[in-house]
């Protein structure tokens, strides 16, 4: 068991380095079991680079929704992120309907089907990174309440903006259609990565939306037990990824040091007021 956590921890620190450096701020006894959690996250995150076609993706996924549901026993125990998942799911009573809900809300990234309306958006961000944050919450501090609706979609928004050149380059798009048509921006110009002033308006209006989430989110997050402060730190990053990406080339956007991300959660754990700040 203590090889399948071991590993967890490794792929974390590889493929998700924000919340690897936020776990180090968690006590020691519950790292793995944030490992594990953020593993998954990263498996499952990852499909559609894992494969060339959606139908391989679809069967990872389902390999995924089998194992949250108690089935393909074998195979998981010989599947270090499965077995150390299904082992923190049992210690911590998560919610496998959340799991299960993240599973299949990934399905959209396997296929090149446009964001439709803002409401999509967030369902997607709310299964998504939203329901990472408040897992990890639950692991932390036994909390089983969700706190982090507003503060998973602002974090999940700035994420998609960051990664706005490797989904058009894909032919994918996560902002939203309506906000698209709004501002009258065309797919083909788009993927042709041609700059407007109505691409700019586009992803400035998600970026004020992302604002708005995350200004929502302050009031949920102060009655947050301080013993989770470490599965929130991540959040610390939307603010300063926002006010980067408005002066950047969206096809380019200027990503924050490695060393500044750290030190920005560093001082967020000092003080929990800086995490939805």
């Amino acid at each position: 068991m203590e090889d399948a956590f071991a590993y967890c921890a490794e792929l974390v620190r590889t493929a998700d380095r924000d919340r690897f450096v936020a776990t180090l701020f968690a006590p020691a006894e519950l790292r793995p079991a944030l490992h594990a959690l953020y593993a998954f996250n990263s498996e499952v995150a990852r499909t559609r680079e894992m494969v060339r076609e959606p139908l391989p993706g679809e069967i990872r996924l389902q390999w995924w929704s089998d194992v949250l549901g108690g089935g393909r026993e074998a195979e998981a125990r010989a599947n270090p992120v499965a077995f150390a998942l299904v082992a923190t799911i049992e210690r911590h009573r998560l919610d496998r309907t959340a799991l299960l809900e993240l599973v299949e809300a990934r399905g959209f990234d396997l296929y090149n089907e446009p964001m439709e309306s803002i409401a999509a958006l967030e369902t997607y961000a709310r299964k998504t990174s939203s329901a990472v944050f408040d897992l990890a919450v639950q692991i932390l501090a036994g909390h089983a309440e969700p706190v982090a609706e507003d503060a998973g979609i602002a974090y999940a928004m700035a994420g998609l903006l960051r990664a706005f050149p490797l989904s058009v380059a894909r032919r994918q798009l996560y902002v939203p259609a309506e906000i698209l048509q709004r501002h009258r921006v065309r797919t083909h110009e788009l993927f042709a990565r041609r700059q407007s002033a109505g691409l700019a308006a586009a992803l400035a209006e998600m970026r004020a939306m992302a604002r708005a989430h995350l200004a929502a989110a302050r009031g949920r997050l102060t009655g947050v037990p301080k013993e989770a402060t470490a599965a929130l730190l991540p959040i610390a990053l939307v603010r300063p990824s926002l006010d980067r990406l408005e002066r950047s080339d969206p096809f380019a956007p200027r990503e924050i040091p490695a060393w500044r991300r750290q030190w920005i959660m560093w001082r967020a754990a000092r003080d929990p007021a800086r995490i939805a700040r």
